[in-house]
């Protein structure tokens, strides 16, 4: 390909994104000395208890380095549509943000790339990295794609792969994988000024798994199920969502937050959920030997140690988890 565009057209980015997990990316294209021309994000919402205006993790950013900052509540506004032309981008950079209308991924000349935390064609969705540790995975990555008009099916620019370790949850992968995202966007602004790329059409299988969106209700615990999948589901889950259940003792239910456990297979004849408690730890019996708490959050506490709930939690003989 043509090493020529380098030399007369660099580039001008516009990037897209808003959580966290998109401000690694875009502090590293500013690291490397790309001219970003603009930053389009979420608009600003109410959060927490206070419902206290709060800006995305990618607006805070931008606005201490300068940048120009959109924040379009319709993506399709005739008024946003013009505000992005006339930064005159040759390049988007899309980051954890929001499906694009066509009008928005096909204006530059350079195209639109997406980051995806997952090995695409697997885990195309809203949540990879939970999904990926949710499904007992011992691999995952990050890709680099064109937008097309559907989700995560663009042709593959770049990728990188990630080992998920027993001990990680979401949260220690999605560190990981920010960070070796940040490098593949940088890479692939590389590749792309200088027209020194090439593409992969993303393949299809019947045996591709999903990355849906988590709402609360499909965090419930499933004591039902074998003991690694309850494992890897609090740790998929963990710190955020975070996996719940309902606890029964002294005649009464309440919901707690599960963040860390640790397996003990063996055999046993208790029922499915049963606690046991010997004052120092806390473990449920399940399906292949039993998961000691480790780490819990009950209603109206902080999370804590399993060890400083136990010191005011007690237990009647037929408390158990459903």
């Amino acid at each position: 390909m043509s090493t020529s565009s380098i030399h007369n057209n660099p580039l001008q980015i516009v990037f897209m994104g808003t959580p966290d997990f998109a401000v690694g990316s875009l502090k590293s294209i500013l690291e490397a000395e790309f001219n970003v021309v603009g930053v389009v994000t979420a608009p600003d919402r109410p959060a927490g208890r206070g419902r206290k205006i709060q800006e995305s993790a990618v607006k805070q950013f931008a606005v201490e380095h300068n940048l120009k900052v959109l924040q379009p509540t319709n993506l399709k506004d005739e008024e946003f549509l013009e505000e992005l032309r006339n930064l005159r981008a040759n390049l988007q950079v899309v980051v954890a943000f929001r499906m694009l209308p066509k009008a928005v991924w096909q204006m530059p000349e350079y195209g639109t790339f997406n980051l995806h935390a997952s090995l695409l064609p697997q885990y195309r969705g809203a949540a990879p990295i939970n999904w990926a540790i949710i499904n007992g995975e011992t691999e995952t990555g990050v890709t680099t794609f064109f937008i097309d008009d559907k989700i995560d099916t663009g042709n593959i620019i770049l990728q990188k792969t990630e080992t998920i370790h027993p001990e990680d949850n979401a949260g220690k992968l999605h560190d990981r994988l920010m960070e070796l995202g940040a490098k593949l966007v940088v890479e692939t602004c590389k590749q792309i000024e200088k027209d020194d790329f090439s593409t992969i059409v993303q393949k299809e299988f019947d045996d591709l798994k999903p990355a849906h969106k988590i709402h609360k209700e499909t965090c419930k615990i499933d004591w039902n199920a074998p003991l690694n999948r309850i494992q890897d589901f609090i740790r998929g889950l963990s710190p955020y969502p975070t996996a719940w259940t309902s606890i029964v003792n002294n005649g009464k239910e309440e919901n707690i937050k599960i963040y860390k456990t640790k397996m003990e297979p063996c055999e046993h004849n208790h029922p499915v959920g049963k606690l046991f408690s010997d004052k120092k730890t806390l473990k449920v019996s399940t399906n292949g030997g039993y998961l000691q708490l480790l780490e819990l959050q009950l209603p109206g506490k902080r999370k804590m140690q399993v060890s400083e709930i136990l010191n005011g939690l007690n237990l009647d003989k037929t408390a158990h988890l459903r």
